[in-house]
């Protein structure tokens, strides 16, 4: 697996120079979306970073890959080597990703290991599909609808992707996930071409 290169424009400057040649509002993008006018807006202006399926629907809303606005490593192999593994994130102070998980005719998961910087917290979202995640090291609390869980080490939630939740690093120090999911994030699937 090669190094993941960053493309040069910064984030916010690529979704709005993409949202601007759509001629579409941020109000457009959040209703195409699902995300909040407010967040999008804050990411556009620098003051947030969203998380991967939160780019993943922005992507979509601008009818882009999202492979436009990050680069991620490939799925070549279906084995993964810790120690070959490339970590990359969406911007600074925010998640890192390992992607675990291959592509292949029919296959229907996206598997990555997630590191949450302490006090980060995702926006609240819902999209197609179900996810699983899995405490690897730290706490998370996880918010599905209104009803709280909070992950330590060894835990695990499993709840359809369609009900709005957020996830929170309520502590100190980082939190480690294994977070699998039927949604294709990765921009390489079957799904990933607007």
């Amino acid at each position: 697996m090669s190094e993941v290169d960053e493309p040069t424009a910064p984030l916010t400057d690529r979704l709005r120079q993409r949202r601007k040649e759509l001629k579409l509002t941020l109000k457009d993008v959040a209703e195409k979306s699902g995300l909040s006018f407010s967040f999008i807006s804050q990411i556009e202006r620098g003051q947030t970073t969203p998380s991967l399926t939160s780019l993943l629907a922005l992507s979509r809303a601008l009818g882009s890959s999202i492979n436009h606005f990050l680069v991620q490593p490939t799925g070549g192999s279906a084995e993964t080597r810790h120690n070959k593994r490339v970590p990359y994130a969406i911007g600074p102070n925010a998640a890192t990703y390992e992607r675990l998980s291959t592509n292949f005719p029919g296959s229907v998961l996206s598997s990555a290991l997630i590191t949450e910087p302490p006090g980060r917290r995702t926006e609240a979202m819902s999209h197609e599909g179900e996810e699983f995640i899995f405490m690897v090291e730290g706490a998370l609390t996880v918010e599905v609808e209104g009803e709280t869980f909070v992950l330590e080490q060894g835990d695990s939630l499993h709840y359809a992707s369609t009900r709005t939740h957020t996830t929170w690093n309520h502590t100190d120090r980082i939190a480690v996930m294994l977070h699998t999911c039927t949604m294709e994030y990765f921009g390489d699937g079957p799904d990933s071409a607007p």
